[in-house]
């Protein structure tokens, strides 16, 4: 079981690794900040202070169209927000 899906690179992300030395991920639905603290030390080699996370829950939409009512969903995912030591840095570029 990997803990780290995939790291966030938006807009609002950046700007705070920037300013903040703060990164997003999309973990594992049920990893807790201990496990999420500890596979991003071992993944990128940087000390981490600081993990928040937050559970986004699925949407789900209705169109109306011609051809009758269409249901959809989005899926389910966990948002883990990593601050690292200061002077420490993530390069999500050269690791892709």
């Amino acid at each position: 079981m990997s803990i780290i899906i995939k790291p966030i690179i938006t807009e609002k992300i950046t700007k705070d690794g920037e300013v903040f030395n703060r990164f997003g991920f999309i973990v594992d639905k049920k990893a807790n900040k201990i496990q999420i603290k500890n596979a991003i030390e071992a993944a990128y080699g940087i000390t981490v202070v600081e993990v928040n996370t937050m559970n986004y829950r699925a949407d789900r939409s209705t169109k109306y169209t011609k051809s009758g009512i269409i249901n959809g969903k989005t899926n389910a995912y966990k948002k883990a927000i990593v601050q690292v030591q200061e002077g420490e840095t993530i390069d999500f570029y050269n690791n892709i």
